[in-house]
């Protein structure tokens, strides 16, 4: 007993001793912590170059861009073959997937080798070799349909789309001549036609990577990294597409295929590289290049060993200072026997065979001391993998802006696969190098040209989803028709001017009575009353002119509940009152006599400027008892019913006219107003010799043209959708106000419920799951377009706001929900736009001018808080009235001021007629 412990004792000793001085020869490949974290952030500075347009080129990091845009849904289904080149075999691979139920793969493939005639040849006989290695295959399994293909091409190549990619350089001893800077997947396509092989469509170029991911990706739904550590090594992960800037576009991500084999090349790990790789590099078939993967892959780490073992032996501290020729052949041990070497149990056995076999005569001590020297070399592989790993997934934390992350990475190669303790021993450093990601490693089982048909599967699927989606949205394309709109339009404003067709006319063309704009003398305080959306205000303003001219605003703003906006009449002129009421007590001016402007963005029949009979609610209002009636009338009687305060009410107006009034006090040449908001309306300054149905003819009055009701009468029909049907059916009037359901803010977010419904339906959207959320009316307000759209807005942040709605969107939903909110809204802009474009150019003809110049007050939330609508109504109008100039003011200060300014310029001209009359 005493004697097993001795000799226990002493091969612990012994083994300690030869380690010691394995450690002490090797001491520059075993890396801290310290320095990982170093390396770590030396490649995500590698990754920054390589992704910047202006120092890509001398990036040694080359972060190709790999036009895979989206990993698998799982929905993918179809009949693949898949090719994959790109080590010491080549793969040809048959992929079925099927959806019966659950996901389904079936697989056959057939290795062929790559001989090293083939590997060191022409690009003619590599091409004709592959396919010919194709054809064997489609005709052993009678393959004679027209199948799509993707390639595995395990080298780096520049893309600009998916099925093309130009060879860079080669790696891994590949040496084919006239292959450099030409498309690979050009060339492959020119052999198959060459040998009459018309039934192969290659879709899609990948590098082995890429196949990995979205092999695994296929498994796991949250893997976005491939990871390769075979005979060469290399990264790819999806990187978020607004930091390529090599790939025009920022909606979404794309797989960036790193090709950190490279990383190093520039000199940027010169201080962790050694004398053993120095001579591993010069040796190489391409000195300079590849630095990182000759530190890391199978290719090199055997020869390591090997170069490490010959100087360990002529200085003596191995083998007795004696070499045999095997020891000094290149490429005699390789990783396989450092694998070998390193085997729990049999490894010192292992040892020991593969130094006789290079003519060795090891000691037990050697054994043991060769053993460490494979443990340090492929220790050092997997710590210099995890550093650049864990730079990857600190970068897709960063970009996701979470404090903790959780994703799986897709692993591949042989090192990887068949190295006993090199999978364990990278998992632990990258957790510790990156505690605050959750990595979860999945083998690929398949191989990367799995991948290739499942990124041609994803392809595929993308292509018929675009063609729905596409089919979908192209209903909102307006373009075409524009022109005839802007006709259609002009023609309804001229049906509601003529005395025979105004009162059957959809756009009512109503007077106002306001019969001037502003000319810089209205002097005085107004009250302002300013009712038109959900919100109700009340304002005192102060007018002074000439040179001490300016305008003084106060005003607070009330809520109209819902119970009130559709209650009676009765109650909603009463909380009006009240909220006046309140404001007059918070103003201290109960008491005093002020003139009263009403603006009331409502439809009203008038025929005095202190008159407005309502013709039909709008925008969500249903009080009843009042249509048909005056509402300054009716507000007359609140007033009375309270009995505190009186008030001399002098001119009804509407938000648009309110508008126009407002801008024209700043810009004389402002004639139109429009407003773009909860609602969509405008008003002109019309010839009063064009307005049949009141009598004059000279001077001009403002028309209200309630453009919100063009198309009542059928004449939209052709470019109204399905969505605008149901949504005008649920409205609270259905058939009414065509032209402001499709253009207007209350509308725009259920117009496009109704589209990201449909396209749920179909599988699009959602994984296909409509949820109770997306069915609620009403969940998607405007604002949350506006939002949505805002060029300012990350993806990320988009899928927030979905959340908020209750909508779980992947990154793919969140592209195809912004594309549908752009859809809607720009056609919404361009209806405005060609609205305004049949009213610039009426009043041309009216003036009988070539040319106008003219000024367009503007106002609600729509044109000022969505970040395009403003602009694309804008580019509608210069486009469809050419020669018409057209300048736009925006509304500072609302159509609240546009009533008092209307008060004021009606009391002057009261004023004038009474003068005129004494």
């Amino acid at each position: 007993m005493l004697a097993v412990h001795l000799v226990s004792f002493w091969f612990t000793k012994l083994k300690e001793d030869q380690i010691k001085k394995v450690d002490r020869f090797l001491y520059h490949l075993r890396l801290s912590d310290e320095t990982l974290l170093d390396i770590m952030g030396r490649f995500q500075a590698e990754m920054e170059k390589g992704l910047k347009k202006d120092t890509n080129t001398t990036a040694s990091v080359k972060m190709l861009p790999t036009y895979v845009r989206t990993t698998p849904d799982g929905s993918e289904k179809g009949d693949f073959l898949a090719l994959d080149l790109g080590g010491s075999k080549f793969k040809v691979l048959r992929v079925k997937v099927s959806q019966d139920g659950k996901q389904n793969v079936q697989m056959e493939s057939q290795i062929y080798p790559t001989p090293g005639e083939i590997i060191n040849g022409s690009k003619a006989e590599l091409f004709d070799y592959v396919v010919n290695c194709l054809g064997d295959f489609m005709k052993k399994r009678q393959i004679t349909e027209k199948l799509p293909l993707g390639l595995t091409f395990s080298f780096p190549c520049k893309q600009t789309k998916l099925d093309e990619g130009v060879l860079i350089s080669w790696t891994k001893e590949y040496k084919v001549r006239g292959v450099q800077e030409t498309d690979v997947v050009k060339a492959l396509r020119k052999t198959l036609r060459k040998k009459k092989y018309t039934n192969v469509d290659v879709l899609s170029l990948v590098n082995d990577t890429v196949g990995t991911m979205m092999t695994c990706g296929y498994d796991d739904q949250l893997c976005e990294v491939g990871v390769i550590v075979g005979s060469g090594t290399n990264a790819c992960y999806m990187e978020n597409l607004s930091n390529i800037d090599l790939v025009e576009g920022d909606e979404g991500r794309m797989c960036i295929n790193t090709e950190w084999g490279a990383f190093g090349d520039d000199g940027a790990l010169d201080d962790i590289r050694t004398d053993f790789d120095n001579e591993i590099d010069l040796g190489s078939v391409n000195p300079g290049k590849q630095l990182f993967e000759k530190m890391i892959s199978g290719l090199y780490m055997g020869e390591l060993v090997r170069i490490i073992l010959l100087k360990m032996a002529k200085k003596g501290l191995l083998f007795s200072g004696k070499v045999s020729n095997g020891l000094r052949t290149k490429g005699k041990i390789e990783t396989s026997h450092v694998a070998a070497m390193e085997k729990y149990k049999e490894g010192l056995y292992n040892t020991r065979q593969i130094l006789l076999d290079l003519g060795l005569e090891p000691s037990e001590e050697d054994c043991i001391a060769v053993q460490h020297v494979a443990t340090i070399v492929s220790f050092r592989s997997a710590n210099l993998c995890a550093a650049a790993l864990a730079a990857i997934l600190t970068r897709l934390r960063e970009n996701k802006k979470l404090d903790r992350m959780r994703t799986t990475v897709g692993m591949d190669g042989t090192v990887y696969r068949t190295h006993p303790q090199y999978a364990k021993r990278l998992h632990k450093v990258v957790r510790r190098l990156v505690p605050n990601c959750d990595v979860r490693f999945l083998l690929s089982e398949s191989g990367s040209g799995k991948g290739a048909a499942m990124v041609t599967a994803v392809a595929c699927r993308l292509l018929s989803q675009r063609k729905e989606i596409d089919e979908v949205l192209n209903q909102l394309q307006i373009d075409e028709k524009l022109a005839d709109i802007k006709l259609r339009m002009m023609e309804e404003l001229k049906y509601g001017l003529r005395k025979e067709t105004h009162d059957s006319a959809t756009v009512k063309m109503l007077p106002t009575y306001v019969y001037g704009t502003p000319d810089g003398t209205e002097e005085g305080n107004f009250l302002a009353l300013d009712l038109g959306g959900t919100n109700f205000r009340v304002l005192l303003v102060k007018i002074r002119s000439r040179r001490r001219r300016y305008v003084k605003m106060y005003n607070k703003i009330f809520a109209i509940p819902l119970e009130i906006m559709q209650g009676t009449g009765e109650e909603l002129f009463d909380h009006i009152v009240e909220c006046i009421a309140e404001f007059l007590d918070y103003m201290g001016i109960k008491g005093a006599p002020l003139p009263l402007g009403f603006t009331f963005s409502f439809p009203c029949q008038q025929d005095q400027i202190d008159k407005g009979t309502l013709v039909g609610w709008t925008k969500g209002f249903k009080a009843t008892d009042c249509e048909g009636q005056d509402v300054v009338d009716m507000l007359r009687e609140a007033i009375k019913r309270r009995n505190e305060f009186d008030l001399d009410i002098v001119a009804i107006v509407n938000d648009t006219v309110g508008t126009m009034m407002t801008c024209g006090y700043e810009d004389p040449d402002c004639e139109i107003g429009l407003i773009a908001g909860t609602g969509s309306n405008v008003c002109y300054m019309e010839e009063m010799k064009n307005i049949e149905f009141l009598d004059g003819d000279e001077g001009k009055m403002c028309i209200n043209t309630e453009w919100g009701g063009f198309g009542d009468n059928g004449r939209l029909s052709d470019i109204q959708t399905q969505y605008d049907r149901h949504v005008d059916v649920n409205s609270l009037n259905p058939g009414k106000q065509s032209f402001e359901k499709m253009s207007s803010g209350m509308y725009l977010g259920e117009i496009v419920r109704q589209v990201l419904i449909d396209l749920t339906k179909r599988g699009l959207l959602f994984r296909g799951q409509i949820s109770e959320r997306l069915r609620t009316k009403g969940i998607f307000e405007t604002k949350f377009l506006s939002q949505i759209e805002s060029d300012r807005l990350a993806l990320l942040q988009v899928r927030k706001i979905l959340q908020q709605l209750g909508l779980d969107s992947t990154c793919d939903d969140s592209i195809i929900v912004k594309e549908v909110c752009g859809a809607v809204s720009t056609r919404a802009a361009k209806l405005c736009g060609a609205g305004l474009a049949a009213v610039v150019d009426k009043i041309r003809e009216n003036r009988g001018l070539d040319h106008l110049k003219t000024t367009i007050g503007v106002d609600g939330t729509l044109y000022k808080l969505h970040p395009h609508f403003s602009r694309i109504m804008q580019e509608t109008v210069k486009k469809l009235s050419p020669q018409c100039d057209v300048t736009f003011i925006l509304s500072e200060d609302g159509s609240g001021k546009g009533a008092a300014l209307i008060t004021a310029v009606a009391k002057k001209f009261h004023s004038r007629e009474e003068q005129d009359k004494n």
